[in-house]
């Protein structure tokens, strides 16, 4: 893997490297002799060449300093300015030559990325766990979107049936609330009508004369309740009701069992919780 980002650091190496002597010669050549040239041009791809093998030197050994990095850009920065030099004076392809002014510092870029690729390298172990987890996550993460939507169908089926039911619940008390409204709207036609008292009186005249009979019709809706415990007989006292009880029970010879007692209680109209009657029927017996 390590060789798809070296090979093309190597490449744009070799390349800014023989294009950069070659510049100096052909530029110097002509001012200097080319012996002087020649050591300028291997100087510079020399100090360049130097610096990135201590580079990958302290690389391989997960080292880094800063000032060797500095020198070595240092000399990639002059390489492009000698070509740049180059291109602005020269006098034919000016273009051309200012056009490959990049390499050397695009081969400085290329081992920056190499060296990055380094630093983030793992083991094909690493690798295949990272891949493990990753697929792990995706598979409960599909589940769960599929627990998601099979909890939303089943919420939407039964919203739906609780809406059908819902709705056949009204229409039968829709029809329901429409048939007791003709019944009533019948019963109130036949009370209000004339042959209806007509008839009522004829019936009623020869028993109450001078009477015309008034009926109603039958409750439909709430009603007051009947109030019962106000209208009720008030409450004997326990003297009270021993003492009934006693008269009750020696109102026969012999006397009178529990049983026939309550029942001449109760039918005498008198009322009493079973608890307190039976209480009174200890006391007297």
């Amino acid at each position: 893997m390590s060789a798809k980002t070296v090979l093309p650091a190597v490449a744009m190496t070799a390349v800014s490297m023989v294009l950069t002597l070659a510049v100096v010669m052909m530029w110097l050549g002509t001012a200097v002799p080319w012996p002087v040239a020649l050591v300028v041009g291997l100087g510079i791809d020399g100090g360049w060449l130097a610096t990135l093998a201590y580079e990958r030197r302290l690389a391989a050994q997960g080292d880094h300093n800063r000032t060797v990095t500095a020198v070595g850009w240092s000399f990639g920065i002059l390489a492009a300015g000698v070509l740049v030099a180059h291109a602005l004076t020269a006098e034919h392809s000016a273009g051309a030559w200012l056009a490959v002014a990049w390499l050397p510092i695009a081969a400085k870029a290329l081992w920056l990325v190499h060296s990055l690729w380094e630093r983030t390298a793992l083991t094909p172990l690493a690798l295949d766990a990272i891949r493990g987890i990753q697929q792990e996550a995706r598979d409960e993460a599909a589940v769960a979107r599929a627990r998601l939507r099979a909890e939303a169908a089943t919420e939407e089926t039964r919203l739906t049936a609780v809406t059908a039911a819902g709705a056949r619940v009204a229409r039968v008390q829709a029809k329901t609330a429409q048939t007791l409204a003709g019944a009533w709207s019948t019963l109130e036609t036949a009370r209000k009508g004339e042959e209806t008292g007509r008839a009522l009186t004829s019936v009623t005249s020869p028993v109450t004369p001078d009477v015309t009979p008034r009926w109603e019709l039958p409750v439909w809706g709430p009603t007051e309740p009947v109030p019962a415990l106000e209208t009720a007989t008030p409450a004997l006292s326990d003297e009270a009701l021993a003492a009934l009880v006693d008269e009750i029970r020696t109102s026969e010879v012999p006397a009178l069992s529990y049983r026939e007692m309550a029942a001449r209680f109760r039918a005498a109209g008198h009322s009493a919780s079973e608890v307190r009657l039976r209480a009174a029927w200890k006391r007297v017996a």
